[in-house]
């Protein structure tokens, strides 16, 4: 019954990510939910404030929370049930089974209603991600709400067609000559056994649901491990979970959260344990080599990159630093696709130096740009190492400090820090600095801005790469030299569309082919590593 209600949702993702063109199940524009769904966010997010979260069908007799509002900078209060890594595995286990049994338009079918639930949360959801992550309302909203939704609608996307890519049995026939040897054969897809996907405290929603419908579509059950300080998005989207399986007949503890504190965290426990089959893990470097190197676990990762913007020429270089200017100063340069190094010949230097300055300044200063385009930053630690980036040995062409904002005067804010260095100073360069902070490069000319960009992309690792260039040999070299270090390169960005962006459906996030990360949403490996093709034989004659 819910396949017939969903068909025609699945078969225009499969179509949409065969097809690569623009695709959304879930628009991006708030007035699509009716005009009262964002009062009766808001009242649900409040309503839910010095609460314990009792709406997951999970319970413990230890109940804690520590999250913050980066705006307010007052706790929340709210509470979440804390489980040992031994229960909830268990738990998990025992919820497997009969998921892994339904056949994969059955899985798909009741997660594809997951996400009709989740879209009555959205703006309840946004306010949680405001009040945890200090993203703007409108960036909560869409990256946490729609995006992730069709996010989550590839994912099981790409588990549909997969998982349907072989016939369920056959009956195969050799010729022998005058005989023939005949078999009936079974293939059956088996899951790997249980999955935990590990969130991060900037996008605990979107960059958490591609792997939790990834391993729920291929019938795994999974663990959700959320950053201690931003758990109330994915704790709604869990409870959501959770409440259609039981709807529907199954183990709602199929999809658990599993929260933990940052004095006693579970999460190594979890990744070490020895019945977790898959981790899925985005955030620091650091944790994601030890989670890589980890023996008999199915990985997914994406860690720390240093981006790159290459600078050639361009028809308007007005226009490229105003895209520019808000492409590093959105959320206050902490998205992972955020820009960090530029690289500029020294024929364009100054002149580009100057407009990109005066860019950021411009929009940090425009009351009705500023405070929403920044939001506000989810940690102290990274104000910090913003306000140190200054005595990093670097020219300083731009202090960054805080904004005010009239709607939250307490908001812990901060704008972008313009530092200035010389090619040679890769010691500085060479590395990401989480935040907002940006470096201009000074280079001989473009052919050692591209060997730079291509140097720091293969070491360290690279999710995006912009390119300005009005010269078509110079394009093909850029995107020859940054591909062949699997780096994606986006082309003369200006007006209203920037690198930071990556559309589901279409653009592929992270490559998995240098040290940001081992994967990709969503190309097929992000699936297919999560189950085992088997074939059965029985002889006939």
């Amino acid at each position: 019954m819910l396949f017939a209600k969903h068909q025609d949702i699945l078969d225009n993702a499969v179509k949409a990510s065969h097809d690569r063109t623009f695709y959304a199940q879930y628009p991006e524009h708030p007035k699509a939910y009716g005009e009262e769904a964002p009062q009766s966010g808001e009242a649900a997010f409040k309503s839910q404030l010095g609460q314990p979260f009792q709406r997951l069908l999970q319970d413990s007799d230890n109940w804690q929370g520590e999250e913050v509002s980066p705006y307010t900078l007052e706790p929340l209060g709210v509470s979440y049930p804390i489980v040992p890594a031994d229960a909830l595995v268990m738990s998990a286990k025992a919820a497997g089974g009969a998921w892994a049994k339904l056949p994969v338009t059955e899985r798909a079918a009741i997660l594809t209603e997951t996400l009709e639930v989740i879209k009555g949360h959205f703006f309840e959801i946004a306010y949680a991600t405001m009040h945890t992550t200090g993203q703007s309302y409108m960036m909560s909203f869409q990256a946490s709400g729609p995006h992730a939704n069709d996010r989550a609608l590839e994912a099981i996307a790409m588990g549909y067609r997969e998982l349907q890519r072989y016939p369920e049995q056959l009956t195969w026939e050799k010729p022998m000559g005058k005989a023939s040897i005949v078999l009936e054969k079974h293939f059956r897809a088996i899951p790997k056994g249980v999955g935990l996907v590990i969130g991060c405290s900037t996008f605990p929603v979107w960059n958490s649901l591609p792997g939790i419908y990834a391993d729920l579509v291929t019938g795994n059950p999974v663990l959700v491990k959320p950053h201690p300080k931003a758990v109330l998005p994915i704790a709604i989207v869990v409870a959501a979970i959770q409440q259609v399986l039981q709807q529907n007949g199954l183990d709602p503890l199929l999809c658990q959260l599993a929260a933990d504190t940052s004095e006693h965290l579970n999460t190594k426990a979890l990744c070490e344990h020895p019945e977790v089959a898959l981790i899925d893990y985005t955030g620091g470097s650091s944790f994601g080599n030890y989670i890589e190197q980890l023996p008999c676990k199915t990985v997914f990762t994406e860690k720390a990159g240093v981006n790159s913007v290459i600078i050639d020429s361009a028809d308007n270089m007005d226009a490229v630093a105003q895209n520019l200017a808000f492409s590093v100063s959105l959320y206050s340069g902490q998205m992972c696709t955020a820009p960090q190094n530029f690289f500029i010949p020294e024929r364009l230097y100054d002149e580009v130096a100057g407009k990109i300055r005066d860019a950021v300044s411009a929009l940090v200063a425009n009351p009705k740009m500023g405070p929403g385009t920044l939001g506000a930053v989810q940690s102290e630690v990274t104000v910090l190492r913003a306000q140190s980036a200054r005595s990093l040995g670097a020219g300083v062409l731009l202090v960054g400090g805080p904004v005010t904002n009239d709607e939250f005067a307490k908001a812990r804010t901060c704008s972008p820090t313009i530092l200035e260095v010389n090619a040679a100073d890769k010691d500085v360069y060479a590395r990401e600095l989480f935040g907002p902070v940006i470096l201009l490069v000074r280079t001989n000319d473009t052919a050692e801005s591209i060997r730079l960009a291509k140097e720091i992309a293969r070491q360290h690792g690279a999710i995006t790469c912009g390119a300005y260039t009005t010269d078509p040999a110079v394009r093909a070299q850029i995107e020859e030299e940054m591909n062949s270090v699997f780096t994606p390169v986006s082309f003369n960005f200006t007006g209203f569309i920037w690198v930071n962006q990556h559309a589901a459906f279409s653009d592929f996030h992270v490559t998995g082919g240098n040290p940001a990360g081992n994967a990709s949403f969503t190309n097929p490996e992000f699936i297919l590593k999560r189950f085992v093709w088997i074939g059965n034989r029985m002889q006939i004659s």
